[in-house]
């Protein structure tokens, strides 16, 4: 299940780990099928690509009573086959209703980097659209090129490992709590 309207309640907290159930994987495609598609118009259809196929989903899950609910957010992260050592993120979604309201963008950023550190991370990279780079540059990141995908503008961005110290059990991951207006 993800969320897309404001909900009825208000999370006072909310879970950021690896995206292992099925049901979570599933809410982790679909959350990316709404914001880059549907949101964003940037694929037609769906956003699914080769990466998939051997990519971690990280999803941030919302909890009512204490149990996960829903995925809010999500984020994907892989290792190139080629250069050991070089891990990728991509696809960051946050669902609409919880965009600014428990830093989700950071803590899925956390778990990506900080998971593929204890994995054996030498580098750190992502494709950020313009619009969020001074997050990431607020997270540490470090802009290396621009660069247009999808018809939009971006930034080649590096994170800076010594400030995302290795997370070994990223299945369970961090909690983060949700902004008191």
């Amino acid at each position: 299940m993800i969320f897309d309207p404001v909900p009825p309640y208000r999370p006072s907290y909310f879970k950021v780990k690896f995206a292992v159930a099925p049901w979570e994987r599933s809410a982790c495609a679909a959350l990316r099928r709404q914001v880059f598609c549907t949101e964003q118009g940037i694929f037609a259809g769906d956003d699914c690509d080769a990466i998939d196929a051997h990519a971690i989903p990280i999803c941030a899950l919302s909890t009512l009573g204490g149990d996960a609910d829903a995925v809010v957010g999500t984020v994907r992260v892989h290792e190139v086959a080629e250069r050991p050592g070089e891990w990728w993120g991509s696809r960051l979604a946050v669902a609409r209703a919880f965009r600014g309201t428990a830093a989700l963008g950071a803590g899925l950023i956390q778990v990506a980097v900080s998971s593929a550190h204890a994995r054996g991370c030498t580098r750190f990279l992502a494709h950020v659209q313009e619009r969020n780079a001074p997050l990431f540059e607020a997270l540490h990141w470090a802009r290396l090129d621009a660069v247009d995908l999808h018809g939009r503008a971006h930034h080649l961005m590096q994170a800076d490992l010594a400030a995302y110290p290795p997370m070994h059990d990223p299945e369970h991951g961090l909690v983060t709590f949700r902004r008191v207006a």
